[in-house]
């Protein structure tokens, strides 16, 4: 195992509850696109559950995951709720997705090579380069 990959390792298992509770909350699509919308800025938990013609109870149950997940902030001012985008969560899940980007475009850059040479030998390679250099 690479070095790169005991960090990653250790920096993973420290956060593995979390990024399952991120993962969670980024599974379902109503709470995806809520957390596009916090991306343009603050909204209340009313204009959060509009496009969704749900009860403001069901929008407060996805809410609550997003806040669970670190996701989202609340913001409490008499009876308004203001829901805050928090990015924070969303870069350790990007870090997690990173490293295996990273580990299937190596796969895939080796996969290409190999097929490259599997079709053009390495001498049919030389002699193609001396053809068209004529």
């Amino acid at each position: 195992m690479g070095e790169g990959s005991k960090i990653f390792n250790q920096v993973v298992e420290l956060r593995t509850e979390d990024l399952d509770t991120v993962f969670f909350a980024l599974g379902d699509g109503t709470r995806r696109e809520m957390l596009q919308r916090l991306a343009q800025g603050p909204h209340t938990v009313s204009q959060l559950a509009d496009p969704f013609a749900m009860s403001l109870a069901a929008a407060s149950k996805h809410i609550k995951v997003l806040e669970k997940a670190g996701l989202i902030r609340r913001e409490v001012q008499g009876r308004t709720h203001t829901c805050h985008l928090e990015p924070g969560p969303l870069a350790s899940a990007h870090d997690w997705l990173a490293f295996y980007e990273t580990f299937w475009n190596q796969r895939l850059d080796e996969l290409e090579r190999l097929l490259r040479e599997a079709t053009f030998p390495p001498t049919q390679r030389a002699t193609k380069k001396r053809g068209k250099q004529r």
